[in-house]
This record gives structure tokens, C-alpha cells and sequence, in this order.
């Protein structure tokens, strides 16, 4: 494979991951407008949020059988699709409760998306690559939380909130045509997979039994329910609490989000010197710090913006390196089920995360104690699952520079 067709396949690829993304940061900057024009609050707008991140978690299920049975392009061409006019219905909605099922449908046609990319990623790439195919797909995938709210906030500022629908209807149709016309097939159809729930149940538990994918799987999920956090919490945190602009806060949420994709950055770099397991238990380590002072600043109120700022930044710039190698380490042990695996990966990881935004609204206090304490609470948890998990990992296959070994 040639250098330019390398980066010419993680850009698409690295764009069908970032849809599902897009569509969440690029509306939030809007829920003050929306919650105007249809007569209700923002938090009865984040129900939205939520119903969108229920969707992608049903519809990384629904989509890894499919993938694998008919390949990776036909399903993605029905997301698309499903994406396209659930974005339109969006922009149509004259009620909260029509945005709220246009969310779902438009998050079950996204998550294709990603789905299929992830497994692809498994088809296209040696198993050595994995660990860095993922941090490039998380600097494609970074430009979402650089980008989104920023547009997200000059759309509102300019025009009617449903031009973000429009925008995002827009960029649909663009990646579906890359798809048709430069993504290759690159998985063979398997006729005798069986789609009757009982073989899928069967397929979803073989995965789920390997110690290695549920370890990884879990703590990856936990790690990442930080960002969930953030992006869940942050319209509270910075224009209700720190009262900036709509404008403003798409700026701070931008220059956050260096810190998530910087580090995955770094972390392109640190995989060529150490194993992704040992970069995973420092990355983690140093989760559960930077979270636990956080924590216990926002209980005694030591931080202001600036801080608070700071705080998050070490959070992400945490799970942005805890991310590839989490994923690698969840994906390395398949290639017969890996759209399986990457459907239950997805999966744990967006309803783990649609936990955390709601454990966010559980904590009735204006302040910054509602996401601190949540990403604590993620943190601890995926230090130990990985902690606990590893002693059950029998055949441990990891992921090196252009081999895979397996360790007993």
C-alpha cells in the first residue's frame, strides 16, 4: 500500500468515525436556541443528547452481525442513508418530542459509521498497525470537538439553529459519496453467518468470554466515559457556571479538545518504545490523580476557570492516550468476529457513556462537582477493572510494532 493510498484511507475512514461525534458537539453550542424556539428548557433539550447516545448504543449491536454477514459497504450504505434523512427530519422538528426520535434514528444510522471503520481498520491494516491507525483515526476524530462547536456556535450566532441539521446533512452526503467511490470492500460477504438472534447471541458471548476483549473493552469504555463527561456537562459548566458566550465556549471546548488529540498524538510515538498495556497503566495512574485533586477542588471550590480548564485538560489529554491502546488490545484477538467485537466495543463504550451524562444530571449542584466527581468515578473504576481483568487474560495476544505475539 502506497504512503498517499494509506492516508487517503484513514481520512475516510477517520471522517465515518467522527460523524457520530460531529453530530453531538456541533448542536450543543445550540441549546439555548433550540430550548426557545420550541418552548422548553436545556435540560429538557439534553434529552436529545441522551436519546442519541441510546441510539448508538443499540445501533452498534444491531450493526456488527450485519457487517459481517454482508460485508462492510452494504450496511454502511443503509447507515448513511438512514443518517441522511433522520438529519432532515431534525431540521423539520416543530416539537422537543420530534427531535428527540429524529436523534435516535440519526445516531442509529451514524453509528454504521463508525462501526464499519473500526472493523475495517482490522481488515485493511497488519496488527501491528493497529495501535497507530487508531491514534490517526483519533486526530481525523479530534477535529470534531475542534471544529464542531465552533461552526456550531457561529451557525446559531448567524442563522437558525437548523442549519446545523443542514450542515450535517450536507457532510453525510459527501462521505457517503467517498465511500461509493474510494473505499474498498474489505471483507468478503459470509453467507452461512446466521442472522436468527440465538447465532448472534452465540456470536456476541464468544467475544465477550475472551478475558483480553472484556478487560480492554471495560476499561476502555470507563476511561472514555471521561470525554462523555465533558461533553455532556460542559454547556452547564462553562456558560451556566462560568457564564461565558455561546461563542466563547466554543472556543475553550476547541482548545480542550488539543488536549485529547495531542496526547493520542504522543501516543503514536510512545507505542514504538513501550507495550500499549503498560502506556494504558500509567495513562490511568495519572487519570485517577489529575481526576481525584479535581474532585476535591470542586468540593472545596480552589478553582476557578483557569483551573478548571486545567483540570479537564489532564483528564482528556489521560484518555486520549488511554484510547488506541484500549482499542488495539480489544480488537487483536479476532479476525473471524472482529465486526463483533467492534459492535461490542462501541457499544459498551457509548452506553457506559450514556451512564455518565446521566449520572451528571443525578447530582443537583451548579458548580463543577457534578463532572468532577463523575469522571473520578470513571477513572477508579477503569484502573481497577484493568487491575482485576488481567489476571484472568490467559492467551494474552498483544500489539507491537509490526508484530503480534501471543504471551502465556
Amino acid at each position: 500500500m502506497t504512503k498517499k493510498r494509506y492516508i487517503f484511507l484513514i481520512l475516510i475512514l477517520g471522517s465515518l468515525t467522527a460523524l457520530a461525534p460531529f453530530s453531538i458537539d456541533m448542536y450543543l453550542p445550540g441549546f439555548k436556541a433550540i430550548a426557545k424556539y420550541l418552548h422548553t428548557s436545556t435540560d429538557q433539550v439534553a434529552l436529545s443528547l441522551s436519546s442519541f447516545f441510546i441510539g448508538i448504543s443499540a445501533g452498534q449491536l444491531l450493526y456488527g452481525p450485519l457487517l459481517d454477514r454482508f460485508g462492510r459497504k452494504k450496511p454502511l450504505y443503509f447507515g448513511l442513508c438512514l443518517y441522511i434523512l433522520a438529519s432532515i427530519g431534525c431540521f423539520y422538528s416543530s416539537s422537543l418530542q420530534m427531535l428527540i426520535v429524529m436523534r435516535f434514528f440519526q445516531a442509529i444510522g451514524g453509528c454504521a459509521a463508525s462501526v464499519a471503520a473500526m472493523a475495517m481498520v482490522r481488515d485493511l491494516f497488519p496488527v501491528g498497525d493497529i495501535a497507530k491507525v487508531f491514534a490517526l483515526l483519533i486526530l481525523v476524530l479530534g477535529a470534531s470537538p475542534m471544529l464542531a462547536p465552533t461552526i456550531g456556535s457561529y451557525i446559531t450566532a448567524h442563522f437558525e439553529w437548523q442549519v446545523i441539521f443542514l450542515t450535517l446533512t450536507i457532510m453525510a452526503v459527501v462521505i457517503l459519496a467517498a465511500v461509493i467511490f474510494f473505499l474498498p470492500e474489505s471483507y468478503q460477504p459470509d453467507p452461512t453467518y446466521s442472522l436468527k438472534p440465538k447465532p448472534i447471541i452465540n456470536h456476541f458471548l464468544t467475544v465477550m468470554k475472551d478475558a483480553q476483549f472484556l478487560t480492554y473493552a471495560l476499561a476502555g469504555a470507563f476511561a472514555f466515559a471521561g470525554l462523555f463527561t465533558y461533553v455532556s456537562s460542559s454547556p452547564i459548566v462553562f456558560i451556566e457556571v462560568f457564564k461565558v458566550s455561546e461563542q466563547d465556549f466554543g472556543w475553550i471546548f476547541a482548545g480542550l479538545s488539543v488536549g485529547f488529540i495531542g496526547s493520542s498524538q504522543v501516543n503514536s510515538m510512545l507505542v514504538k518504545r513501550y507495550k500499549s498495556e503498560r502506556i494504558i497503566d500509567v495513562a490511568l495512574v495519572c487519570m485517577v490523580i489529575i481526576s481525584g485533586v479535581f474532585l476535591l477542588g470542586s468540593f472545596y471550590n480552589w478553582f476557578n476557570m483557569a483551573g478548571t480548564i486545567a483540570m479537564i485538560f489532564g483528564v482528556l489529554c489521560c484518555v486520549g492516550i488511554t484510547a488506541p491502546n484500549t482499542s488495539a488490545l480489544t480488537m487483536a484477538p479476532f479476525t473471524k468476529n472482529a465486526g463483533s467485537a467492534s459492535a461490542l466495543m462501541g457499544a459498551f463504550q457509548m452506553a457506559i457513556g450514556s451512564l455518565a451524562s446521566i449520572g451528571i444530571t443525578l447530582i443537583k449542584s451548579q458548580t463543577t462537582l457534578p463532572m468532577s466527581a463523575v469522571m473520578a468515578a470513571s477513572a477508579v473504576i477503569a484502573l481497577s477493572t484493568i487491575l482485576i481483568g488481567k489476571r484472568f487474560i490467559k492467551n494474552k495476544v498483544e500489539v507491537s510494532e509490526g508484530t503480534t505475539v501471543m504471551s502465556h
